[in-house]
């Protein structure tokens, strides 16, 4: 009986994670330690206030900056149940009481004001994350982004990983 169980509940969160990466295109994947440190320092850049993870997942970067900045508001979005309620389990366990998890999508939601953005998405979220950022209350905002840059936007520096993708940290003032 308990194996039973446990391969039911092993098969709804395999299924869960397939429909969730289906659904917004990208698996919840943590931002490496290498990248995570390069944009905690890129996030120095920004002025002081709310800083915002688009797709926070496992919390990975969501807590890295809760350290960094324990007298700021943090808040992650994350739309996969499961990534978000590991972080929100955590977020509870570390007593962060000023991390806010958000079970929403970023795209749709109307962010509150923050001097910050960082993210991990992918070309087509960049894309549709381009457009919402075209929208005049989000000027003055640093945006840290992984990996994947903002099509038509040059950013005013990008730092290469010493790993073996060179992945690149993209920063831009918004």
């Amino acid at each position: 009986m308990f194996e039973a169980v446990l391969v039911a509940c092993i098969s709804l969160v395999c299924l869960s994670i397939m429909w969730f990466t289906l659904r917004t295109g990208i698996s919840p994947m943590p931002s490496s330690p290498r990248a995570c440190q390069a944009m905690l320092k890129a996030s120095e850049q920004a002025a002081e206030g709310t800083m915002i993870d688009l797709g926070s997942g496992w919390g990975t970067l969501v807590f890295a900056l809760a350290r960094k900045y324990p007298e700021r508001r943090i808040i992650g979005y994350e739309l996969s149940w499961l990534p978000w309620f590991y972080a929100r389990v955590c977020k509870s366990i570390f007593r962060l009481h000023h991390v806010q998890l958000l079970r929403q999508d970023f795209l749709t939601a109307e962010l509150p004001a923050a001097s910050s953005l960082v993210c991990y998405l992918f070309p087509q979220g960049m894309q549709a994350l381009s457009v919402k950022l075209a929208q005049p209350q989000y000027r003055n905002m640093l945006l840290v982004s992984s990996t994947f840059a903002l099509p038509n936007k040059r950013p005013v520096q990008t730092i290469e990983l010493n790993d073996l993708y060179h992945s690149p940290i993209y920063i831009y003032q918004l």
